[in-house]
């Protein structure tokens, strides 16, 4: 009877042994949703940005870089393609040098990399996925038009675009009285972030019976932000805190996947952004 018992004793010692084991530490991460800096002109719908390389707006965004300094990053991550899958990291940032915020008005010098250059980071990742050859696209919208065009629905798509356009007018207009870093604070609100959902959630409305290109659009776009989040996976370590750096239409999407993710945290921008 002492034998069994001191078999099954030595049995649970490896479960004892686990259940104190400490849990990992989460993975905190800050989403970022951002406006093309530099006017590539490359979305649906695109702002007419000033010039964000003049004095007053370099200040601008050195305030937001020593806010989300705040949050003690430990790694980034932007809106590129690694040309190394296997690291994920961004090849631009090593010639890096503070005198491009100077010359390169894109947000990832202008944020990302001057905020991994203030912090000492050498992880900066490229987390971004692209329609590939041979693939389909991963935002086919002219499906989403030529079934509109077919069934006299022009007329609500042109009222979603409406609304899209009042939006990108308005920060246009508020690029006068606000500074970058209170733009960037309105636009990563959890109520904004909703509101910018509701023009790609319109579009599902958009198809009948079997030939629905409207979901088939949210579930490309879908599929891509997944693939983005995959690769976040890829390089994020435990106790990490990951600042992550997308156009504003990623926002809703990598939010969910951030919330929804066991060992993962949310961190709210606003928090950290000069005014916020």
């Amino acid at each position: 009877m002492l034998k069994i018992l001191a078999v099954l004793a030595a049995l649970a010692l490896p479960t004892a042994v686990l259940a104190q084991a400490p849990a990992p530490e989460p993975v905190e991460v800050m989403i970022l949703g951002t406006y093309h800096m530099a006017n590539p002109g490359a979305d649906l719908h695109n702002a007419r940005i000033e010039s964000v390389t003049t004095p007053e707006k370099q200040a601008q965004l050195e305030a937001v870089a020593q806010g989300l300094a705040r949050f003690r990053p430990t790694a980034v991550a932007v809106e590129r393609v690694a040309p190394d899958q296997s690291t994920l990291l961004d090849p631009r940032y090593p010639a890096f040098t503070p005198a491009d915020l100077l010359t390169n008005a894109n947000e990832r010098v202008q944020i990302a990399y001057r905020l991994a250059h203030h912090q000492g980071l050498t992880r900066v990742y490229a987390i971004d996925e692209q329609d590939r050859d041979g693939q389909p696209s991963y935002f086919p919208f002219e499906d989403v038009q030529t079934w509109v065009e077919a069934n006299g629905a022009s007329e609500r798509l042109a009222a979603m675009h409406g609304e899209i356009a009042a939006m990108i007018a308005d920060l246009e207009r508020r690029q006068a009285t606000e500074t970058i870093g209170q733009l960037l604070a309105g636009m990563n609100t959890p109520e904004q972030v909703m509101a910018d959902q509701a023009f790609y959630a319109g579009l599902m409305t958009f198809g009948a019976g079997d030939d629905q290109p409207g979901a088939v659009l949210n579930s490309r776009w879908y599929a891509r932000n997944a693939q983005i989040f995959a690769r976040l996976l890829q390089v994020a370590r435990p106790g990490d805190r990951i600042v992550v750096l997308y156009g504003a239409g990623h926002n809703y999407w990598l939010r969910q996947m951030v919330e929804t993710m066991p060992g993962f945290r949310l961190v709210e921008p606003a928090d950290y952004l000069p005014g916020g």
